[in-house]
């Protein structure tokens, strides 16, 4: 089956099985009414036990699965009015970044979201979503924008990280995600940013500076891809799996550490099996977040997302050093 992960080729195969005897029943005038059911009865358990228990590995893959939505299919379903806007104003138009103006439920809003490509041609084009620094800048200035006219801003992360070549180190790369980061924490409007797929590095914290972070289920974010991971730590890229079982990357370990907020469900097999009702449960989600953030002022917007980040992570504060008696003390207990 096209876009069959490996892990699933025992409930595809049975999927299969069911059709061709279907279709054989069809044709031959044989009733196997009976063995289908049985067959179907066990399809459904499995896809149970497949899929209610994934491990990191697997939702990693999920992450990346190339039928996965990407910005550009959930903006279509969940805004209307879209207007795309292109260009940083200094260089060029980047597209592995997309944004413009839209409405949600009639309000207007920014969005802004990482874009991979549908095809090889269209991969290339959008750097397989691995934005330059023009990309940054030019959501950086739709952001500016947002903020000037009092729009929230709603931005899409999907990228294995900002692209690593030299044309973007050449064009100050560390620069645009550094500005983005500071820039985001000021803004004064509700932001609320929605991980889908792969979150990597700063390339997908350029646009996660939101008073309000969602995950969708299946989706996975890092400070490092699992294959920057293993390269570093093993040397050897294909120990990904194994990376992405031991760093902490899926929506419930993120929840728990408190630098997500929700987790949005999937469909049973993930996103890319039913776009319409994924983007429902994400339009369901963004649209309570703001409503909510909507009630606060822009300097209690500002607050809430310093506050938010603040309390990312976790310290212990090591105990106390026995403190060396006083010099008179000394000099006493060496009388006695």
């Amino acid at each position: 089956m096209a876009g069959e992960l490996p892990f699933e080729k025992p409930l595809n195969e049975l999927q299969k099985k069911i059709e061709e005897l279907k279709k054989f029943g069809q044709e031959s005038g044989i009733d196997f009414s009976d063995e289908i059911a049985r067959l179907e009865e066990r399809c459904k358990q499995l896809q149970e036990d497949l899929y209610n228990e994934l491990t990191p590995a697997q939702k990693m893959h999920l992450a990346r699965h190339h039928g996965r939505p990407t910005s550009l299919d959930f903006i279509g379903e969940i805004f209307t009015d879209f207007i795309e806007l292109h260009g940083d104003r200094l260089f060029a138009d980047d597209l592995a970044i997309v944004g413009g103006l839209a409405k949600l439920n009639g309000v207007p809003v920014t969005v802004i979201g990482h874009q991979r490509g549908k095809d090889t041609k269209d991969n290339i084009a959008r750097f397989f979503g691995s934005p330059h620094p023009e990309g940054f800048r030019k959501a950086l200035r739709l952001m500016q924008q947002a903020n000037k006219f009092g729009r929230p801003i709603v931005t899409f992360i999907d990228t294995k990280g900002a692209y690593p070549g030299n044309t973007a180190e050449e064009r100050g790369q560390s620069e645009a995600i550094a500005r983005n980061l500071r820039e985001m924490a000021t803004f004064g409007v509700p932001i609320i940013c929605v991980v889908i797929g792969e979150g990597g590095s700063g390339g997908a914290l350029a646009l996660g500076v939101g008073n309000r972070v969602l995950m969708l289920e299946n989706a996975i974010y890092s400070a490092i891809s699992p294959n920057g991971a293993a390269s570093i730590l093993w040397k050897d890229a294909g120990r990904a799996d194994e990376a992405a079982a031991v760093m902490k990357i899926t929506a419930g370990d993120l929840l728990g550490f408190g630098i997500i907020e929700e987790i949005i469900e999937e469909p049973q097999g993930g996103a890319h099996r039913d776009l319409a009702a994924q983007s429902e449960s994400i339009k369901e989600a963004v649209w309570r977040h703001l409503t909510e953030l909507s009630r606060m002022t822009p300097d209690e917007l500002i607050t809430d997302r310093y506050n938010k980040f603040r309390k990312v992570g976790a310290y212990r504060t090591p105990a106390p050093a026995a403190q060396a008696p006083e010099p008179a003390a000394e000099a006493e207990s060496a009388q006695v």
